[in-house]
C-alpha cells in the first residue's frame, strides 16, 4: 500500500459512501496481514484452550477439529471480503441491495450490537491485561487506557488499521512461533500427548466453534477491502483473506490447546500461557495487550459505520463528515466505558455468550448475502439505487430476502445451544451447537429459489409487455 501523500488526510474522509475509483489503493496482500494479525490475540487462544479443558480432546484430534472448523468457516469470510473491491461500499450498506433500503435496518442493528459487545468485552480484557502487567495501575484507569487507544485507531480509520496490522503480522506471528518453540524446547508433561482423547460431541463442538468464529467477522469484512482497486478481481482478495483469517486463527487456537496441555490440568488459559512460556511469557502478554487494542479498533470502526448506515437510511442526502464520525466514536466510547467500568468479574464470559447467541441472526444473513452476490446478481449492483431514498431498483423492502431471513432464524432455534436459549433438539450431539448448519442448509436454497422465481416472473412479464 502506498504511503500517504500530502493530499491524503490523516483521518479517513469516507464513511458509508461509495469510494470513487480514483481513490482506490492497496494490494490484496493487505487483507492477509489484516486478518492474520487480528486473530493472534488472547480471546482465540483462550478459546483454543477450551478444546482440551472443556471438550476433552487430545492434541491430534483437537488440532484436526480446529483446522477443519476454520478452513470451512473461512470460505464465508473470504467470499464476503472479496465483494469489497467490486462494490466500494461497507458490507452493511450493501445489504440494502438484498433486503431493500429499510429491510436492511434489522441486520444493521444486530451487527452494531455485536460490534459494541465485542468492543466492551475487549476493553475489559485490555484493562485486566494492563493490571496484570502493571499492578499499580487501577482497573478503571486501565480500562480507559485500553478504550481510548482503540478509539484513536478507529477514528483515524482504514489506512492506519491496515498499517498496524501489517506490522502486527510480523511481530505477533514471530512472537507466537517463538512461544511454540519455547514450549517444545522444554520438558512437557508425561500426559501431553495422551491427555483427553476423541469424543464425537467435543470434536463437532470444536469444528462448529471454528465455523462460527469465522462467520462472526463476515458483516464487516468488505469494510476493509472496499478501497482496493475495482479491477483487482475476486480471486486475489478471496485467497488473501482466506489464508490470513484461517492461518491466524488456527495458529492461535492451536497455541491455546498446546499451552493447556503443557501445564497441569485445570490451569486457567492465560495462566497456562504464562507458565508454559516461562521467561518469554511477560513479553508475550505485552504484545497480546497491544494486539487487543489494535483489534478492538475494528469493532469500534464497524459499530460507527453501522450507526451511520442506520441514520443515513432516513436521510438519503446526508453525507457524514469526518467530524460526525469522530463525534459518534466518542459517544460509543463513552457508553461502552460506562458499561465496562460497572462490569462484574465474569462479565466477559457472559457477554461473549450473549454475542455468540446473537450469531444465530448472522448465519441466514451471510447465506443470503453470498447467494445474492455470487449466484443471483453476480456482482452487478446498481450503486446509485442503494443510496436513493426509495431504494431505487431494490425498493424499500425485499420480501423474498426478508422471508428467507426469518425462516433461516426460525429453523435454527430447535437446534440452538446458547446462553440465551436452548432448543429441544440442542443435545442431539451433546455440547455441540449445530444450529448454524441447519441455518445454512435451509436459507441458501430457499433464498435462491425465491430470488430466481422473482427474476423469472419479471422476465416473463417484460416479454408479455406488462412492464414499462
Amino acid at each position: 500500500m502506498p504511503q500517504m501523500s500530502r493530499q491524503d488526510p490523516l483521518i479517513e474522509n469516507h464513511t458509508v459512501d461509495y469510494v470513487p475509483l480514483a481513490e482506490r489503493h492497496g494490494k490484496a496482500r493487505d487483507l492477509f496481514t489484516l486478518w492474520f494479525s487480528t486473530n493472534i490475540a488472547p480471546l482465540p487462544i483462550v478459546t483454543g484452550a477450551m478444546v482440551a479443558q472443556v471438550f476433552h480432546l487430545n492434541l491430534v484430534w483437537g488440532l484436526l477439529a480446529i483446522a477443519l472448523g476454520h478452513l470451512l468457516g473461512g470460505i464465508v469470510i473470504a467470499l464476503a471480503s472479496a465483494q469489497g473491491p467490486r462494490m466500494g461500499i461497507p458490507q452493511m450498506v450493501q445489504s440494502r441491495g438484498q433486503f431493500g433500503r429499510y429491510g436492511a435496518l434489522l441486520i444493521v442493528f444486530f451487527a452494531a450490537l455485536i460490534y459494541i459487545g465485542f468492543f466492551i468485552s475487549n476493553i475489559v480484557l485490555a484493562g485486566k491485561s494492563i493490571v496484570g502487567i502493571v499492578p499499580s495501575v487501577p482497573v478503571p484507569a486501565s480500562i480507559l487506557i485500553g478504550a481510548l487507544s482503540a478509539t484513536a485507531i478507529g477514528v483515524i480509520g482504514y489506512r492506519f488499521i491496515h498499517t498496524l496490522n501489517r506490522i502486527g503480522t510480523w511481530v505477533m506471528g514471530s512472537a507466537l512461533l517463538a512461544g511454540f518453540l519455547y514450549i517444545f524446547a522444554h520438558d512437557l508433561p508425561a500426559d501431553f500427548l495422551t491427555r483427553g482423547g476423541f469424543n464425537l460431541a467435543g470434536w463437532l463442538a470444536t469444528v462448529s466453534l471454528g465455523v462460527i468464529w469465522q462467520i462472526s467477522f463476515s458483516p464487516y469484512t468488505s469494510d476493509y477491502s472496499r478501497y482496493l482497486p475495482a479491477d483487482i478481481g475476486i480471486t486475489r482478495p478471496f485467497i488473501a483473506t482466506y489464508l490470513g483469517a484461517t492461518l491466524g486463527t488456527i495458529l492461535s487456537f492451536s497455541f491455546g490447546l498446546v499451552a493447556a496441555l503443557a501445564t497441569p490440568e485445570g490451569t486457567e488459559a492465560m495462566v497456562a500461557v504464562k507458565q508454559a512460556t516461562g521467561a518469554f511469557g511477560p513479553i508475550l502478554m505485552v504484545l497480546f495487550l497491544l494486539n487487543i487494542i489494535s483489534h478492538n479498533a475494528l469493532n469500534l470502526y464497524g459499530a460507527v459505520l453501522s450507526i451511520i448506515t442506520s441514520i443515513q437510511t432516513f436521510a438519503s442526502q446526508w453525507t457524514p463528515s469526518i467530524k460526525v464520525r469522530v463525534v459518534l466514536s466518542g459517544v460509543v466510547l463513552g457508553g461502552c466505558c460506562l458499561v465496562a467500568l460497572g462490569a462484574s468479574a465474569d462479565f466477559i464470559s457472559q457477554f461473549i455468550g450473549l454475542i455468540l447467541a446473537l450469531l444465530v441472526v448472522l448465519v441466514p444473513w451471510a447465506s443470503i448475502n453470498l447467494i445474492d452476490f455470487y449466484l443471483i446478481k453476480r456482482g452487478a449492483y446498481d450503486i446509485a439505487s442503494i443510496f436513493q431514498a426509495d431504494g431505487g431498483i431494490y425498493g424499500r423492502f425485499n420480501l423474498h430476502a426478508i422471508v428467507a431471513y426469518f425462516i433461516g432464524i426460525i429453523v435454527q432455534l430447535p437446534f440452538a445451544n446458547t446462553s440465551l436459549y436452548v432448543g429441544p433438539y440442542a443435545n442431539l450431539v451433546e455440547g455441540a451447537d449445530l444450529s448454524w448448519l441447519v441455518g445454512l442448509v435451509v436459507t441458501c436454497p430457499l433464498y435462491y429459489c425465491l430470488a430466481t422465481r422473482q427474476r423469472t416472473q419479471g422476465s416473463r412479464a417484460a416479454r408479455l409487455g406488462y412492464t414499462d
